[in-house]
């Protein structure tokens, strides 16, 4: 049974000579249907032509702005250290729930434990006060709210 795998003849069109190349022997077909191929352009040469920098937004998309970071913090420490939380201050509580992990270090705060329910709020308010203090301070500069 081997033999006769060793013996068999080779399959026209896979490794043998048999067949020529369909481009040197019959014409080229042209219609309105069919698109010519596309020759594969480098993208490094298209680089190359715009002077080796290309971009698709500007470069500075995130417009960022000290001043919007500096406000924003203040923005957001201000309110949430008015204690109105059982007497007590939203950051007031979150470094507090800093200060009561970090007493037993090594071993990482429980998952019932206040200082994620702190942590989450006090971020997600700081993350909001910059987001809308971005937006409007870039709004107010750009001339996005004139009537």
């Amino acid at each position: 049974m081997a033999s006769a795998f060793a013996t068999s003849s080779s399959v026209v069109g896979l490794g043998s000579s048999s067949l020529s190349s369909p481009s040197s022997r019959s014409p080229r077909l042209v219609s309105e249907f069919v698109k010519p191929p596309v020759v594969a352009r480098n993208p490094f040469g298209v680089a190359r032509s715009f002077g080796g920098r290309i971009t698709c937004f500007q470069r500075d998309w995130l417009r960022r702005d000290l001043n919007v970071i500096g406000f924003g913090l203040i923005g957001w420490i201000a309110p949430s250290s008015i204690p109105v939380i059982d007497g007590k201050s939203l950051t007031g509580l979150f470094f507090e729930s800093i200060g009561t992990e970090l007493a037993h270090f090594p071993s990482p705060p429980a998952l019932t434990s206040q200082f994620w329910l702190w942590l989450i709020t006090w971020h997600l308010g700081l993350f909001i006060t910059l987001t809308f203090g971005q937006i409007g301070f870039k709004g107010r500069t750009e001339d996005y709210f004139q009537k």
